[in-house]
């Protein structure tokens, strides 16, 4: 059975075209997964960390005198930097967020937020954005509309499915649902679905 991380899923349904096919075949074929080649992995283990052991916003910058590699160093120093603007004086409370698998078609999309806070006393399941390129509205609704449909009832009561694209400093948190949404994305994983065999 094809499983997709949900930033793959998003990608395929974000692509249009003869691109598409290409992209699920890319997903196909690339290499497994590997700890050591996710350049995000540590930034995104410390932020999980921090919040995991109620530590103070000021340890948030502590991963940066680790690196070593300068293209991590300015990334990582611009991402820092925006984590920081959007903690602001905000009070955190952590806890566990769920995990699970979206699946039609004979294709499963894994939603694995990173980040389960109570910001302010009010539960937010949040889905970390590390990336340079713009976060589109699109991207937004593709992501919160999996995460709720496949988590809602296992967080807190009232949580709300956020994004926080950390390089701005903004947690996205749509509030008006699309009701076409189910179908269009159900279309989406049966495309996958059949075109995997043949690619």
């Amino acid at each position: 059975m094809p499983r997709l991380s949900l930033t793959d899923f998003v990608d395929v349904v974000s692509t249009s075209g003869l691109p598409k096919s290409t992209k699920v075949s890319q997903i196909k074929h690339r290499e497994t997964y590997h700890p050591a080649f996710d350049f995000y992995k540590p930034l995104r283990d410390h932020i999980v960390d921090m919040h995991c052991a109620n530590q103070a916003k000021s340890t948030l910058a502590g991963i940066l005198g680790n690196l070593q590699d300068q293209k991590k160093i300015d990334a990582y120093t611009s991402l820092v930097n925006g984590y920081r603007r959007w903690w602001g004086r905000k009070s955190f409370t952590w806890f566990d967020p769920p995990s699970g698998l979206y699946d039609a078609y004979g294709v499963e999309v894994s939603i694995n937020p990173e980040v389960g806070l109570l910001i302010n006393g009010s539960p937010h399941l949040i889905k970390l954005y590390f990336k340079s390129d713009s976060l589109s509205k699109n991207r937004v609704d593709i992501i919160t509309h999996l995460m709720s449909k496949t988590l809602n009832g296992r967080c807190p009561a009232k949580t709300k499915m956020a994004v926080l694209d950390i390089r701005n400093a903004k947690l996205i948190t749509p509030t008006v649902p699309i009701s076409t949404l189910d179908a269009t994305l159900n279309a989406e994983i049966a495309y996958i679905a059949n075109i995997w065999p043949n690619i």
